[in-house]
C-alpha cells in the first residue's frame, strides 16, 4: 500500500504543462508549486544550472533528454511516496503525452494536462525579454522557434478533458 493511500489523503497529482518555450509555463509552473506545494521539475533549468546557457545545440539536446529521463525517475518515486509533480516540458508530441499519462495512472496519480497556446510573435517576444534580462534560460534562434512551432502537436479536446 502506498504512503499516500496509508494516510487517507487525496490521490497525488502530475501536472503536465503543455506549449512552446514563450507560452509562459514556467510562470504557470511555479505558481502551481506554491498553491499544490509539489515538486516541479524544468528540465532547462537543470542542464543550465550544470552547464551554463551556450551549450551548443547538439550536444544540448542530447544533454536535456537525459535530464528529462532523471526527471522522471525522481517524479515517478515523488508520485508514488504522495507527492504531486509538475513537469514543466512542454510536450510537443502527442505520443510522449500519453506515455507520461499512461505511466502516471499506472501508478495510482491523477494526471492534469494544461496547454498553453500563445501566438507566434508573442512567444517570440518573452523569449527575446527574458533572454535580455539574463533569467539563465537556454539561448533560442528565431529559427528554432519557428521550427518547433512547426512540429510541435497541439493537444486534442480529448486528452485536455
Amino acid at each position: 500500500m502506498r504512503e499516500q493511500e496509508q494516510q487517507g489523503g487525496e490521490r497525488p497529482t502530475l501536472h503536465m504543462i503543455v506549449g512552446l518555450p514563450g507560452a509562459g509555463k514556467t510562470t504557470l509552473a511555479k505558481e502551481l508549486e506554491s498553491q499544490h506545494s509539489a515538486l516541479r521539475l524544468n528540465a532547462d533549468e537543470w542542464v543550465v544550472a550544470l552547464f551554463g546557457n551556450e551549450v551548443e545545440r547538439h550536444y544540448r539536446d542530447e544533454i536535456h533528454n537525459k535530464v528529462e529521463a532523471l526527471q522522471w525517475q525522481v517524479a515517478k518515486r515523488a508520485l508514488v511516496l504522495g507527492c504531486s509533480v509538475i513537469l514543466d516540458y512542454g510536450f510537443w508530441a502527442k505520443e510522449e503525452r500519453d506515455k507520461f499519462r499512461r505511466e502516471a495512472i499506472a501508478m495510482g496519480a491523477q494526471v492534469k494536462m494544461i496547454y498553453l497556446d500563445v501566438e507566434f510573435n508573442e512567444r517570440w517576444a518573452r523569449v527575446q525579454q527574458r533572454e535580455e534580462s539574463k533569467k539563465g534560460t537556454l539561448h533560442i534562434k528565431k529559427e528554432e522557434l519557428e521550427d518547433w512551432t512547426k512540429r510541435f502537436e497541439p493537444p486534442t479536446e480529448d486528452e485536455l478533458a
